[in-house]
């Protein structure tokens, strides 16, 4: 009975591996579009999203299926239940993406001078979300913590990303739709930031059994 417990678990790791790299690429390449003002790939990261949402779904029903299979003990249904938390973050992560790319469809700002700091934040966010399941799948504590600290470089951008955009503003009123564009795009990779952070910190949660928010 643990035999099987433990192979569906292991499956249970490759759907969260297969869901984290898509919220990955869904990033990656909103942050592209936006840099090239790429219509055709913005929208194929909008319909990324269902995929995502998806996945969602297939993991919460594999869990559901493991309480009522296998009979977990209290360590398991705290696993089983960190990973629910987990994947709620990670479908958010998905909806966040599909927001940037839905703001590349309507407005372009391959021009805009905080596209250094929007290019950094997006490989700190997918680095943070990249880790964060690493951390689950190979039950790392201390790569769990780091992700979490982590979480401070990308709100140092968002501030260096809102200074310029205020500035922007003051110097050329003429492109202050622009601006609160970039300003909201920056905005989604803190949240994706922190989304990657909450689930560190249910990783976290799964290996100790304590739950402390940052």
């Amino acid at each position: 009975m643990r035999n099987k417990f433990e192979t569906q678990l292991d499956l249970l790791n490759n759907s969260l591996i297969s869901m984290g790299a898509l919220c990955e690429n869904s990033i990656a390449n909103a942050v592209k579009a936006l840099q090239n003002n790429d219509l055709i790939l913005a929208r194929d990261v909008m319909e990324s999203v269902k995929e995502i949402n998806q996945k969602e779904k297939d993991i919460e029903s594999q869990c559901l299926r493991l309480i009522l299979q296998q009979q977990p003990v209290a360590s398991d249904l705290r696993l089983i239940s960190s990973i629910l938390k987990m994947i709620t973050d990670m479908d958010r992560i998905g909806v966040q993406a599909g927001d940037i790319a839905e703001i590349v469809t309507y407005t372009d700002l391959s021009a805009s001078k905080d596209s250094t700091h929007i290019a950094d934040m997006s490989e700190a966010t997918i680095k943070m979300v990249s880790e964060s399941i690493d951390a689950f799948v190979k039950r790392d504590l201390d790569l769990a913590h780091r992700v979490i600290k982590y979480d401070d470089v990308v709100d140092d951008l968002f501030t260096k990303v809102k200074n310029g955009i205020v500035s922007l503003i003051v110097d050329d009123k003429k492109h202050g739709e622009q601006a609160v564009d970039t300003l909201m795009i920056a905005k989604y990779l803190e949240r994706i930031g922190d989304h990657a952070t909450n689930i560190a910190e249910w990783v976290v949660f799964s290996i100790t059994g304590t739950h402390v928010k940052v």
